[in-house]
């Protein structure tokens, strides 16, 4: 591990050097590979940008895996983006924020009078994003019935509105993304197995920052750059000491965690320079900070998200809407985590 840090320290140590120009191409967008929105070169995520390169001509549904905050999002769009289907909408949907009634409806739309309230007829998201993408995040929250209806959208291209009769043809390009292992929840009966398959055509995994450590410097000057103009700040440097805390941190809530800090040190900072008084008390103590298990204890994903939660709350003292913004997450999504784990 010290071999590694001191590798990674002697290229923080260049790319500190570097950092103008740096600054100057994330301001362009100009990316690794040309593959918009992911920052990085490191050999885990250049095979992610390689793969998205190769999967974006297709038309086929893609399942994308990974920890919260390693940007799944993100590399959905660059699949869009990259795609014939980039100049039709791209649109978002989190499986996890919504009760089923509102998911239905917000998916399929309704009719009018369809329900108290239905005084016209609404276009579902499915619709409105016809010819495009659509990018389902959290897909292992959809209810089983939901889940159903989903899977004839996927087999027969058609969609039936909340309180409709005929269906509607619907063409888009689904993409989907989990923290869950969908296999184990497809074997305890949580997610349909045909669904499982029509999503999982190509699978995508995203890393971890800590597989990707190489890429930190180039992402806290990225962040530095677009937070630093969003403010009219003019911050352009950060002090070595501040680079090597950071480069050192475990980063348990991943690249939204970094940008969160990142931009919490831009709006603390009284110089051009971001300096270890602009970061967060508890990057300070970076030989403690973890939540994840050693190799030879390999947890499953809901244990890691159960510990990562408890982790967040614990050093926000019990504070959720903060520990929401962390994770990235809005508090119903929180809520419901904290009562499927029983956490106080």
């Amino acid at each position: 591990m010290e071999k590694i840090l001191n590798e990674e320290r002697s290229y923080v140590n260049q790319l500190i050097g570097e950092s103008r120009i740096y600054h100057l191409l994330a301001l362009a967008g100009i990316l690794a590979l040309s593959v918009p929105f992911i920052v990085g070169k490191s050999n885990a995520i250049t095979q992610v940008l390689k793969t998205i390169q190769q999967i974006s001509s297709s038309d086929c549904n893609v399942l994308i895996y990974g920890e919260s905050g390693t940007g799944k999002e993100l590399a959905a769009k660059a699949i869009h983006h990259l795609s014939p289907r980039s100049e039709k909408r791209f649109a978002a949907f989190n499986c996890g924020s919504f009760t089923e009634d509102l998911m239905a409806n917000e998916l399929f739309g309704h009719e009018k009078g369809a329900f108290t309230g239905a005084v016209q007829k609404k276009n579902g998201l499915l619709q409105t994003a016809d010819g495009g993408t659509v990018f389902l995040d959290e897909i292992g929250d959809m209810p089983m019935s939901m889940q159903v209806k989903l899977l004839r959208v996927i087999q027969e291209k058609e969609l039936l509105r909340v309180g409709g009769a005929d269906p509607l043809p619907v063409d888009v390009r689904f993409i989907a993304a989990t923290h869950r292992d969908l296999q184990e929840a497809v074997q305890k009966e949580f997610f349909r197995q045909d669904l499982y398959y029509r999503l999982n055509v190509i699978a995508l995994r995203l890393p971890p920052l800590t597989e990707r450590l190489g890429d930190i410097p180039l992402l806290i000057n990225h962040f530095l750059a677009r937070k630093s103009q969003a403010m009219q700040k003019g911050i352009n440097a950060i002090e070595p000491e501040a680079m090597d805390l950071l480069c050192r941190y475990s980063w348990p809530g991943n690249v939204r965690e970094l940008e969160n800090i990142m931009e919490r040190a831009v709006a603390l900072a009284n110089g051009p320079m971001i300096r270890v008084a602009d970061l967060p008390d508890y990057i300070h103590n970076v030989s403690i900070e973890t939540y994840r298990h050693t190799p030879s204890d390999i947890p499953t994903l809901e244990d890691q998200e159960k510990r990562y939660i408890q982790w967040v709350l614990e050093k926000n003292g019990g504070n959720k809407t903060q520990a929401a913004k962390i994770m990235g997450i809005d508090r119903v999504s929180l809520w419901r985590k904290l009562k499927r784990y029983g956490i106080e």
